[in-house]
């Protein structure tokens, strides 16, 4: 034991261990920014895939239809670490660098708010078609239902899938170590993998999970709170 604690790992732990807190929040902040920029982007493509399509509530012309899909379809099929590398000079420009926790938020953003929508489209899709019928019968314009009805009918889905997105998003964020991003995945690829200290990888990992968890835990109360169904 007195071998382990004299151990140069345990001494690089001990050095970097100060920095931790920082890392934590940073990656904590990366991931809820890219989180709410993904939806804010997202939630509207998902919608509009839905209710673009022919015979829905608003149907758009059948080549922009197909046109939205190959587009969301190919930056899903885009692998995580590629995209990163391609989007470099897009993040040099609009934050002007091209390294940390900011830089890294650009990628985040253009990698998973393709995936939103598609989580969104899945929600939209849930909504009983008797609801829309009827909010149709009554005159309501499609932008009324889309907020009045759509939209608040899948909420508990809508919250359930932005989690799914933002636990994704974490996971993507700790690859952005590899190229100069912050975070817990800075310290777990910089000071662990390459300095092949097992303490750090580990505890990185470790705190890496216990934010999946937060994140995890935090949507799933808010969705079962706005769900009308475990209100009655």
């Amino acid at each position: 034991m007195a071998e382990f604690f004299a151990s140069k790992d345990w001494q690089t732990f001990l050095e970097v261990l100060p920095t931790i807190p920082m890392e934590t929040w940073e990656t904590f902040y990366s991931t809820v920014i890219s989180t709410l920029l993904a939806l804010a982007i997202g939630l509207p493509l998902g919608v509009l895939l839905v209710v673009g399509e022919k015979g829905s509530i608003c149907p758009l012309p059948r080549w922009f239809m197909k046109l939205l899909n190959g587009f969301i379809n190919m930056l899903r099929s885009v692998p995580f670490l590629i995209l990163m590398i391609i989007v470099i000079p897009l993040s040099r420009m609009i934050v002007g660098t091209s390294i940390g926790t900011v830089a890294a938020i650009v990628p985040l953003v253009i990698a998973s708010f393709p995936f939103v929508s598609r989580l969104v489209e899945t929600s939209i899709r849930e909504v009983d078609a008797g609801v829309v019928e009827a909010a149709q019968s009554m005159g309501a314009t499609p932008m009324q239902i889309i907020l009045k009805v759509m939209i608040p009918e899948s909420l508990p889905s809508l919250i359930a899938n932005a989690t799914i997105a933002a636990t994704t998003i974490l996971g993507y964020g700790a690859m952005a170590g590899i190229i100069g991003g912050g975070g817990l995945g800075k310290v777990a690829i910089n000071y662990g993998y390459y300095r092949y200290n097992l303490i750090l990888e580990i505890f990185a990992t470790a705190l890496l999970v216990v934010l999946v968890q937060v994140f995890q835990s935090f949507g799933t109360r808010l969705a079962q709170k706005c769900d009308k169904r475990l209100r009655k």
